[in-house]
């Protein structure tokens, strides 16, 4: 049925689901492009693709009802050695998260080793607690491929290369420094004089952190603001439907995503995830794990642990299997 004016759905619209979804059109199935949760079908000719509501125009043929749609929940392994297998996902402090560590690593691994796309959507928690660095390491060995973030994150990151302190916490003693407060204004104005993160980056302003490793390492990141952002820097995307419109870019082409100490970027990002992705949710709150399935990331393996203690560990395991060495002890 064509949608009778732009941004408005005719009655009866069909709305997705993030599974694998087919609609039965000129005499056969056709896969739905780009399917995610609580969107719309519209086709064009013989092809079928999903849509959220304020992108569709008018007379856009939008699917309605359920008769020709099929859809296929993703099967999930039974096997205890399957990270991702069957009852994986249940939320409980109770697991045994070393050797769950040792396992993420290995399947990022192998996402790695066929060229496959990981995203880590990364709270302001990452870089207050020292977890950043980890990050970084993960960076550098190849296993970011984007990087969803908050302005509060990117400006924490910025002030801790230029100052060594976290919204006035010292990096190392963990004590507010006199007039620290104000360090992370300074360090967006920094950004904002040299134009940007990249043209910072390139004029020397900023030498180190994460976002330093994301454009020397020409890694795509998306940095979404909101309503109590200093600043902002100027790549953080205020519009919030276009940086949703941006992060859709990249996951499309996402093979696994892995959320850590963020409930708002990470229940967004959620959404957008079809089910095929393999998603991870850290927090060590059980409530912000289980929010994120119960808005519906039901493959979402969730795990009760602090997220700053993870990601080292993470990081140190994929050193072990890419036997790179630790220079800070000199072990393999």
């Amino acid at each position: 049925t064509p949608a009778p004016e732009d941004g408005v759905l005719p009655s009866g619209f069909y709305g997705t689901t993030h599974h694998p979804t087919f609609v039965f059109l000129k005499g056969r199935w056709r896969e739905v492009r780009d399917i995610e949760m609580d969107c719309v079908v519209v086709i064009s000719g013989v092809t079928a693709v999903c849509r959220r509501q304020g992108v569709v125009r008018k007379g856009d043929r939008i699917v309605v009802g359920f008769d020709g749609v099929r859809v296929e929940p993703p099967q999930r392994s039974r096997s205890p050695a399957d990270i991702f297998g069957f009852m994986s996902s249940q939320v409980s402090p109770e697991k045994p998260i070393k050797y769950l560590i040792r396992d993420l690593a290995l399947e990022m691994k192998k996402i790695h080793d066929r060229n496959g796309f990981i995203i880590h959507v990364m709270g302001t928690a990452m870089v207050h607690t020292g977890a950043d660095e980890a990050l970084q390491d993960l960076a550098r060995m190849g296993y970011v491929q984007a990087l969803f973030v908050g302005n509060g994150f990117a400006v924490m990151d910025v002030e801790k290369q230029l100052f060594g302190t976290t919204l006035g916490m010292d990096k190392k003693t963990g004590k507010v420094l006199k007039s620290g407060y104000k360090s992370h204004l300074v360090a967006i104005n920094e950004i904002t004089r040299a134009g940007g993160l990249r043209q910072a980056v390139r004029k020397g302003v900023l030498k180190s952190g994460v976002l330093y490793e994301c454009v020397k390492k020409d890694i795509p990141f998306v940095i979404g603001g909101s309503l109590r952002d200093d600043g902002p820097l100027p790549d953080t995307i205020t519009d919030v439907m276009r940086a949703q419109d941006e992060m859709r870019r990249h996951v499309r082409k996402a093979d696994m995503c892995i959320i850590c100490a963020s409930m708002l970027h990470g229940i967004a990002v959620g959404n957008m995830l079809p089910s095929r992705v393999k998603t991870v949710a850290v927090d060590i709150n059980p409530y912000v794990v289980t929010r994120l399935q119960d808005r519906g990331t039901t493959q979402a393996l969730g795990l009760v642990t602090d997220p700053a203690l993870l990601l080292p560990h993470l990081a140190a395991e994929i050193k072990s299997l890419e036997g790179i060495t630790d220079r800070s002890s000199g072990k393999t």
